[in-house]
C-alpha cells in the first residue's frame, strides 16, 4: 500500500523550513551569549520557523497579508518583552535581530536561500563583533563622517543625474563613466583614508605606509620627507613609511585595472608584482640597516571626497584622456607615450585610467598599455625622489632612493623580460 502524502511535492519544501532553521539557530547561537537578552537559541528558531510558515500561508493565500500580520506579531512581542523588564534603557538590538531573522526565513521560503544565509552570517558578524566596531567608530572624529557623507554625495547624488553618452572629439568623454572613475578613486582613498585615521600611530609605520599608499602616495612621501629632513630620529621611520607608500602603488594600479579591465590583468600583473617584490626585498634591507623605527607621527593627509578634489581630478583624467586619444591618434604609441611621462610626474591614476579606457576601446595592445603604465610609474618615481630631496635632504634622498630604484628597476625588467 502506497503512503499517498509522501508521492506528492510537499516533502520537497521542506528543506526551505530546515535552511530557516539553520538562520534561526545560528543567530539565536550568538544571542545566547547574552543574559540580559530576552530572545535566545530557541526564540530565534521559533521566529524563523514562523517566518517560513507566514511566507508559505502567504503564498497558498495568494495575498501578503499573513507575511505582514506576522511581522507585527513578531515586533509586538519582543516589545513586550522588553517592556516588562526593569532597565530603564533597553537595548534594542535583539529586538531588530529577531526581525531580521523573520526577514531571512521569509526569503529563504521564496526562493532567496543564499542570499540569506549570506545576510545571516553578516547579521551575526555584526552582533558578535560589537566592542570592535564600539571601538573603531570612536576612533573617527567629524572629519571622517564628513569624508563619509562626502563620498555618498558623489556617489548617489552627482552620479546619477549626469547623462550616459559620448562628447567632444574621439567619442571618449561620458560624462557618467567620467564620474564612476571619479567615485572609484575616491573610493579606495577613503577607505585607505579612513583606515589610517582610525589606526592612528599606535600601529606602526607599516600601516601607515601601506594607507598613506592607498590614498595618496605623493602626500604621504611629501610629509615623511618633511619629518625625516627636519628629526633625523625619524629618519629611518620616514624611510619605511616613503618606500612602502609608493610600493603599494602597485596595489592600487592592480586594483583599479582589476575592476575596469580584468582582461589585462594576466599581464600587468606580472610586471607589477616584480616591481613590488623588488620594493620589498629593498624595503627587508633598508629597515635591518636602520635598526627598526620610532614611534611614527601622524600625517595630515587631506580628505579625498572633497568635491574639489573630486572635481579636479575629473577635468585632470577628461585632459589626459582626451591628450592620450589624440596623441595616439596622430603619433601613435610614441604620442601615448608622451603623455605617460608628462602627467605621471604628478599623477598615475589618470594616465592609468585613460590607458585602460583606450585598450578598451582596442585603440591600443597589450603591450602599448603596459609600456604606457610602467612609464607613468617611472616618471612618478623620479618626481617623487626629487621631492624627497628637496624636502628631506640628501641622506634621505639617498636611503629612499634605494627602495624606489628597486622598484623601478623590477619594473623595467619585468617589461623586457615578459
Amino acid at each position: 500500500m502506497e503512503i499517498s502524502w509522501l508521492q506528492g511535492t510537499d516533502l520537497e519544501r521542506l528543506p526551505a523550513f530546515a535552511t530557516a532553521l539553520a538562520i534561526g539557530l545560528l543567530i539565536g547561537l550568538e544571542r545566547e551569549r547574552h543574559p540580559g537578552a530576552k530572545a535566545g537559541l530557541r526564540t530565534f528558531a521559533l521566529v524563523a520557523l514562523f517566518g517560513a510558515l507566514a511566507a508559505f500561508l502567504s503564498e497558498h493565500a495568494g495575498s501578503a497579508l499573513p507575511l505582514a500580520a506576522g511581522l507585527v506579531l513578531v515586533g509586538a512581542m519582543m516589545i513586550a518583552a522588553y517592556v516588562q523588564q526593569e532597565e530603564p534603557e533597553p537595548g534594542t538590538t535583539t529586538v531588530a535581530a529577531v526581525l531580521v531573522c523573520y526577514g531571512l526565513a521569509a526569503m529563504v521560503w521564496y526562493g532567496y536561500a543564499q542570499p540569506a544565509v549570506m545576510l545571516a552570517m553578516v547579521t551575526v558578524m555584526l552582533l558578535y563583533f560589537k566592542p570592535e566596531l564600539r571601538g573603531f567608530t570612536q576612533g573617527l572624529d567629524r572629519r571622517d563622517l564628513i569624508s563619509v557623507l562626502q563620498f555618498g554625495v558623489l556617489m548617489f547624488i552627482v552620479l546619477p543625474i549626469l547623462p550616459d553618452r559620448t562628447y567632444g572629439p574621439y567619442d571618449v568623454l561620458n560624462p557618467r563613466e567620467l564620474w564612476i572613475i571619479v567615485v572609484l578613486i575616491s573610493g579606495v582613498s577613503l577607505a585607505g583614508y579612513v583606515a589610517l585615521r582610525a589606526v592612528g600611530a599606535r600601529h606602526g609605520a607599516p600601516l601607515l605606509g601601506f594607507f598613506g599608499g592607498m590614498v595618496s602616495s605623493t602626500a604621504t612621501t611629501l610629509v615623511y620627507s618633511r619629518y625625516g629632513g627636519s628629526k633625523p630620529a625619524l629618519r629611518n621611520l620616514a624611510v619605511i613609511v616613503i618606500v612602502l607608500a609608493n610600493m603599494v602603488l602597485m596595489l592600487r594600479l592592480t586594483l583599479l585595472t582589476g575592476v575596469l579591465a580584468p582582461s589585462l590583468l594576466a599581464s600587468l600583473v606580472p610586471v607589477l608584482g616584480t616591481g613590488f617584490v623588488a620594493g620589498l626585498l629593498s624595503l627587508a634591507y633598508l629597515y635591518k640597516r636602520g635598526g627598526g623605527v620610532g614611534e611614527p607621527p601622524m600625517p595630515d593627509i587631506k580628505n579625498p571626497t572633497e568635491l574639489r578634489t573630486a572635481l579636479t581630478f575629473a577635468v585632470v583624467y577628461a585632459v589626459v584622456l582626451l591628450l592620450a586619444a589624440w596623441l595616439s591618434d596622430i603619433a601613435g604609441s610614441a604620442g601615448l607615450y608622451a603623455v605617460a611621462l608628462a602627467s605621471g610626474l604628478t599623477d598615475v591614476d589618470a594616465i592609468t585610467l585613460s590607458t585602460l579606457r583606450l585598450y578598451l576601446a582596442e585603440r591600443v595592445s597589450t603591450e602599448v598599455a603596459l609600456t604606457a603604465v610602467v612609464l607613468a610609474i617611472l616618471a612618478n618615481n623620479a618626481f617623487k625622489l626629487g621631492m624627497v630631496r628637496v624636502a628631506g635632504g640628501s641622506a634621505l634622498f639617498w636611503r629612499c632612493g634605494i627602495g624606489i630604484a628597486s622598484v623601478s628597476a623590477g619594473l623595467v625588467a619585468a617589461l623586457l623580460l615578459l
